[in-house]
């Protein structure tokens, strides 16, 4: 069980990184580790203390229980995220994001 919340902590990490495009080197130096320290966590062989981990929330804007994969309510989490998140932007770029949103879900049930 602990391995696999490792697991999830690495893969989450390195999986929010590559979202945002942000390199291990610019992580680690926000993080304030080395850059073979970050590719150690993200592959599961080096674990995270409780400050790093902090910082990797406040820098990836995630919180904490995401990384971990303990979110009951994920789904809902994300959703609330994303409303609040297009809130703040205008109009077009909000008319953008729900254009993608339904791009997505069509390509989805292509898939089925």
């Amino acid at each position: 069980m602990e391995q696999e919340k490792a697991g999830i902590l690495a893969e989450r990490l390195r999986e929010t990184r590559e979202y945002l495009g942000l390199s291990q080197q610019f992580v680690a130096d926000y993080i304030g580790i080395s850059r073979a320290a970050i590719s150690s966590i993200e592959s599961g062989k080096r674990k995270v203390d409780a400050l790093e981990l902090e910082k990797f929330s406040k820098l990836y804007k995630y919180p904490i229980t995401y990384f971990y994969g303990n979110d009951e309510k994920e789904d809902e989490k994300t959703v609330q995220l994303l409303a609040r998140t297009a809130s703040q932007l205008d109009e077009t770029d909000r008319k953008q994001v729900l254009k993608f949103a339904q791009f997505l879900k069509n390509v989805g049930k292509q898939d089925n």
